[in-house]
């Protein structure tokens, strides 16, 4: 099965927070409310300079990408 890169997600017991979920490598549940992550994956060994730009990008595209949800959805 083919999964989207992103998955929006919400949850009754956050009801005032947004969730974007990334369910590539490196997966991660983002909070869109206050930027909290949550990894799924061990970055460890990982080249730090390299992750962290690829980890930025991939926290932008997270928020573009409910931007255009939420635009679709108007």
């Amino acid at each position: 099965m083919d999964l989207p890169k992103f998955l929006l997600a919400d949850n009754s017991d956050f009801p005032e927070d947004i969730f974007v979920l990334h369910t590539e490598f490196p997966r991660f549940l983002i909070n869109l409310k206050d930027d909290s992550v949550e990894w799924f994956e061990d970055l460890t060994g990982e080249k730090e300079e390299d992750i962290a730009t690829e980890l930025a990008d991939l926290m932008d595209k997270a928020g573009e990408f409910y931007d255009s949800e939420i635009n679709a959805l108007e």
